[in-house]
């Protein structure tokens, strides 16, 4: 095997186009991921079976159906539905959905393990539901969750490769395009190779300086 430095100079144009895609997507999927998460861990708390039957079978569905499907479906039969988005946005949404239905069950598992006492607190100041939630039990309990957060953070990033199915052209799909044309498969595909690694690394590393942070 030959490898050639003059490739990995003509595939870095594509590289950065492929990775700002990347960091795109995992930047907004997870913000998508991160919050709606929260919001079904929060209505599935509601003392209402109108409200946690359907949020129940909504995210067992998207949680139980593969990605691949999922982003098909947006991209593909919405738009016979009338809702029509391009190829990033439809990948950024279905990636953020996907993923949040997983939040969804470490934001529970937090919730769950602030302790009685610390309701029994709040009770007992009277303090108002909203105020409670806001002051008392929702900092104690995502202060818990952040590494199994940023977990999925690493997992999202290692799936935007998927998006390639409707178009996007992340840093997989740039190597791929720039490998079909060049006939040269080693030099791109090692490259981001690299870069998954890296990136992964240097989220592993600021998700434990939050997480010490948040300890401390």
């Amino acid at each position: 095997m030959n490898w050639d430095w003059g490739a990995v100079a003509d595939f870095m144009p594509h590289f950065w186009d492929g990775l700002l895609v990347t960091l795109q997507v995992l930047a907004i999927g997870s913000v998508i991921s991160f919050v709606l998460g929260l919001v079904w861990a929060l209505l599935m708390r509601v003392p209402s079976r109108w409200v946690t039957w359907p949020v129940g079978t909504v995210t067992e569905f998207v949680r139980n159906t593969p990605l691949l499907v999922q982003l098909f479906f947006l991209f593909y039969v919405m738009p016979e539905w009338g809702l029509t988005f391009s190829a990033l946005t439809t990948g950024v949404i279905g990636i953020g959905l996907h993923y949040s239905t997983y939040t969804m069950q470490v934001y529970r598992a937090g919730i769950e393990a602030v302790p009685v006492g610390q309701w029994e607190a709040a009770t007992a100041l009277n303090l108002p539901m909203r105020r409670a939630w806001t002051a008392v039990i929702l900092p104690q309990a995502v202060r818990r969750v952040v590494p199994a957060l940023g977990n999925y953070v690493i997992a999202m990033l290692k799936d935007t490769p998927i998006l390639m199915a409707i178009t996007v052209l992340e840093m997989l799909g740039e190597a791929q395009l720039f490998a079909r044309e060049t006939f040269q498969f080693t030099e791109p595909l090692t490259v981001i190779g690299v870069a998954f690694i890296v990136i992964s690394y240097l989220a592993s590393l600021a998700l434990r300086a939050l997480e010490r942070r948040l300890v401390h």
